[in-house]
């Protein structure tokens, strides 16, 4: 399959997406762009209340259909059961977007014997990826086709202060899966590809003080931070038959904050 034409290219209508982590900031954002685009979203969260919510909201608003499967991606049987559980509902899965993470800070150095919030960070923001990516793949591998969008970091890619040791290495590792494994499915008909997005708000900084904001976009060459929608829209574009020349790559996203840093 290839582009040959401009007409619905950025059309998601009756693809068949999961995102996890899909009821909450950039996952929100995700969500809300596939669904303007037409697309059939299932939440894959273990926030049944946020995500039946966002369902209830969407429904009325968007064409497509939006589901909830309890999941955690930190846990392999749930990755695996939610999935299961989501293809004797469908007949194929079109799209995964890996969302779902957690954030830590804090020196490697000062982290207490047991590694705990390195290890539960890569537990989740690798390995919770790698479990999705391996329950969904023995379905678009016997269907010939599908897309993956993992959502990375910046982090992964230059060096931050305070420090976000476990957290950028995670994710710099996370960018790496991406590559190899968009270059083991390609002759699957599988494209993989991920976006390393910068400041953005959520849940982790709704409660910023105006104060704190102004101070960090001053390191962000366009003066703001992404709302969660802008990176929603680049899912987008990604997940759809527009980009279907694209794997392997990371889309920086982030107001050209890495490019001084």
């Amino acid at each position: 399959m290839y582009l040959d034409s401009m007409e619905n290219a950025y059309s998601l209508k009756g693809k068949n997406c999961i995102v996890t982590g899909g009821a909450k900031g950039i996952g929100l954002g995700i969500t809300t762009a596939f669904a303007h685009q037409g697309a059939n979203v299932a939440i894959f969260a273990r926030d049944e209340t946020a995500a039946k919510q966002v369902i209830e909201d969407f429904s009325a608003k968007y064409e497509g259909e939006f589901t909830f499967y309890k999941a955690d991606v930190g846990n392999t049987a749930s990755c695996r059961e939610a999935v299961e559980a989501y293809m004797k509902d469908h007949d194929r899965i079109d799209v995964l977007v890996n969302n779902a993470g957690i954030g830590t800070s804090g020196r490697f150095v000062d982290m207490d014997e047991e590694l705990t919030d390195w290890f539960e960070c890569f537990n989740v923001d690798l390995h919770g990826a790698a479990r999705m990516c391996y329950s969904v793949l023995k379905y678009m591998r016997k269907q010939g086709f599908g897309h993956i969008v993992n959502i990375t970091s910046n982090a992964g890619e230059i060096i931050n202060k305070p420090f976000l040791t476990a957290y950028a290495a995670s994710k710099a590792a996370f960018n790496h899966f991406t590559k190899c494994l968009a270059a083991e499915v390609a002759p699957d008909g599988i494209r993989v590809n991920a976006i390393a997005p910068g400041f953005t708000f959520s849940n982790f900084t709704k409660n910023m003080p105006e104060e704190a904001y102004v101070e960090l976009c001053k390191d962000v060459p366009i003066g703001r931070f992404a709302q969660a929608f802008e990176i929603g829209a680049l899912a987008a574009y990604l997940a759809g038959d527009i980009s279907d020349i694209v794997t392997g790559a990371i889309f920086t996203a982030d107001g050209g904050y890495a490019l001084q840093h």
